[in-house]
């Protein structure tokens, strides 16, 4: 993590620009369970740094508490992510036990996943389940994207998104499938409903392929991505960009407000973000294992200077 001094002293410190200190809300809505870092990618911009070379899983007893805390604190939304969390070896038990009382459950998919034998029937299980698929796909075409994922992982995400849509995903009530736009590079993201209409006309007409809503999710300056603009000497006029375009409206709703995100070996932080970088939640319990309710509940959010990237237009959580 060299670039984190970088990353600080780019533009002045987010909470003394902030004004305030950032709080969680008093009753959390989502819990965003980090189960692997294993994935079959190496996406450029994965702040996580996750590859084929990660081992790191979730252990049964670990799911188990997750799911216990999810009841017991009342939360309404199980968001599974990775890595590909389908590599997870909890990855299914997760979803058939949470379907019973979990108001909505999300996945975060690289796609590509499913064209592997072992994964293929994954998408009928998450139908079965009616599970959201959050999908990345960070461009309508073909060399953007695979500059971004890896030579040929446009038209892998394709052809699943063809299939998913075979199934009812994006076409069914029910059965929502989302997609995330990245951008290639050091640039804040477009307009994301002029993005969203774009995407539509261009998948539709030249893949057939529909889909609910597309999210478009400016890069944090962490990882992969905060390494290259470290090494590159981008990451001062990065974090100007999006010093320059912070939004104060952003801030309510901010994903950390609402949200607690656990790591694949239970420790606890404010988002994804944090959990990439480290930095746990404040207090003495930091673990799904000993945390109370009241730990959580109207909890003061650790920030740096890498939340400018969820305040910066119209936001990005």
């Amino acid at each position: 993590m060299s670039y984190f001094d970088s990353l600080q002293k780019a533009v002045p410190l987010f909470h003394e620009h902030l004004g305030q200190k950032l709080r969680a809300k008093n009753q959390l809505d989502t819990l965003q369970v980090n189960v692997t870092k294993k994935c079959n990618l190496a996406c450029k911009h994965c702040h996580l740094a996750c590859s084929p070379k990660r081992d790191e899983d979730m252990t049964l007893e670990t799911a188990k508490q997750c799911l216990k805390v999810f009841r017991t604190f009342d939360f309404k939304i199980l968001d599974i992510t990775g890595g590909a969390p389908e590599l997870s070896q909890v990855f299914t038990y997760l979803i058939e036990e949470a379907s019973p009382y979990a108001q909505k459950i999300m996945i975060r998919s690289n796609l590509t996943v499913y064209n592997k034998e072992e994964y293929k029937k994954i998408p009928e299980f998450l139908k079965k389940h009616g599970v959201t698929i959050i999908a990345s796909l960070p461009f309508y075409e073909a060399a953007r994207t695979d500059r971004v994922r890896g030579i040929g992982v446009f038209e892998d995400s394709i052809r699943v998104l063809q299939h998913l849509n075979d199934l009812g995903y994006g076409v069914d009530p029910g059965l929502e499938l989302n997609l995330v736009y990245n951008p290639s590079g050091a640039l804040l993201p477009t307009s994301q409903d002029d993005l969203e209409a774009i995407y539509r006309v261009k998948l539709k007409e030249e893949y057939g392929i529909v889909f609910n809503k597309l999210f478009s999710i400016t890069n944090c300056p962490i990882g992969r991505f905060g390494e290259w603009l470290d090494r590159s000497g981008n990451m001062e006029r990065y974090l100007e960009r999006l010093y320059d375009a912070f939004n104060e409206v952003t801030v309510p709703e901010l994903m950390c407000r609402s949200m607690l995100s656990v790591n694949h070996d239970g420790s606890l932080y404010d988002c994804d973000f944090n959990l990439a970088l480290g930095i746990k939640i404040k207090g003495l319990h930091q673990s799904i294992f000993d945390v109370t309710k009241e730990d959580i509940a109207n909890r003061q959010i650790m920030t740096a200077n890498h939340c400018y990237s969820c305040t910066a237009g119209a936001g990005s959580s």
